[in-house]
């Protein structure tokens, strides 16, 4: 097996990259990362060091990632980070979606057998913007492998990664940034349980995944989270936000026009954005983010780990705020 990894500078490239690497589950000479970023980094070249191969490429220019996945075998894909392509209802095809279908077909000519695509923890028909990108990539993988020959021979794994823990403030309000956390009321147009889901579990527990013999996971779709008995609801994270910071904080359910224009007009939001993320609360009101998948726990347990609970996180991070 050649593996290669997508943003291995990312929260969750890198902490997939570090767990293989602390777990001793490839070795480094195996590893070859994509990167947009300059290869003569501190944090890359330590890599370089190890016997990690590193190519500079890019979404936007397909014939990059061929160069650089040429002779790989396996293929880790971490969905774009680039949200703005979303917004303002992208159609099929203009959202983050390119940039993922760029990939796989350039992945397919540089003789790649099996993608392991991170999707994200909403469900298959999500009301999410944020879910619209990787549904429509997931429908792509699933067209692409069994219709025509470009496709043949292709295999599959889709990770629906759990909604990470550390970016509890992004649906908190936004909650750190522009001085958010001075407010008393955090309106929102929506709630719903959250099966929260460390990003360094999530790493371990990919590691793991990519590592292993590609058929055990071929033609998949998983979640890799928490389980619903552990969810907590943004209502419910602002009692714990109260209670550890010493001051009372609570969430204002508000209709969603109203939300997107107090996103927009209050906050300085780009109002494509809000409108794109308004979406993610309506999805939590129908439970999209309750996930019930014993994967990340027999993973885990693989190593003789449990999940990290919520809570630590959260007091972790106002903890390094206060």
């Amino acid at each position: 097996m050649k593996l290669a990894l997508t943003q291995p500078t990312g929260k969750l490239g890198s902490a997939t990259l570090s767990a293989l690497l602390s777990h001793n589950l490839l070795p480094p000479t195996s590893i070859v990362l994509s990167t947009s970023s300059s290869p003569d980094s501190p944090t890359l070249s330590s890599y370089a060091s190890r016997g990690i191969t590193i190519h500079r490429a890019n979404y936007d220019d397909p014939a990059s990632l061929q160069a650089a996945w040429q002779g790989c075998t396996h293929l880790f894909l971490v969905s774009s980070p680039n949200i703005a392509l979303d917004f303002h209802n992208a159609p099929n095809g203009s959202g983050r979606e390119k940039h993922h279908i760029s990939a796989i077909k350039a992945a397919r000519k540089a003789g790649i057998s099996h993608i392991y695509y991170t999707s994200l923890a909403f469900g298959s028909s999500s009301k999410a913007g944020v879910m619209v990108a990787h549904n429509r990539t997931e429908k792509f993988l699933a067209d692409f492998t069994s219709q025509g020959a470009e496709g043949e021979g292709l295999t599959y794994t889709i990770i629906r990664e759990g909604l990470y823990s550390e970016s509890w403030p992004l649906y908190f309000g936004q909650y750190f940034e522009s001085g958010g956390q001075d407010r008393d009321v955090i309106p929102l147009c929506g709630d719903g349980k959250i099966s929260w889901t460390s990003i360094p579990d999530l790493g371990l527990a990919n590691a793991l995944i990519v590592s292993a013999d590609s058929s055990e996971y071929a033609g998949k779709t998983f979640y890799l989270s928490t389980r619903k008995s552990t969810a907590v609801t943004l209502q419910e994270l602002a009692v714990l936000v109260s209670e550890i910071r010493g001051r009372k904080v609570e969430v204002k359910l508000v209709p969603q026009e109203e939300y997107e224009r107090y996103c927009a007009q209050e906050r300085g939001q780009d109002e494509g954005m809000a409108k794109w993320w308004s979406k993610s609360y309506l999805a939590l009101e129908d439970g999209e983010c309750a996930i019930e998948d014993g994967m990340l726990e027999e993973l885990l347990a693989r190593k003789g780990q449990k999940a990290k609970p919520f809570e630590e996180t959260l007091r972790e991070m106002l903890g390094r705020k206060e």
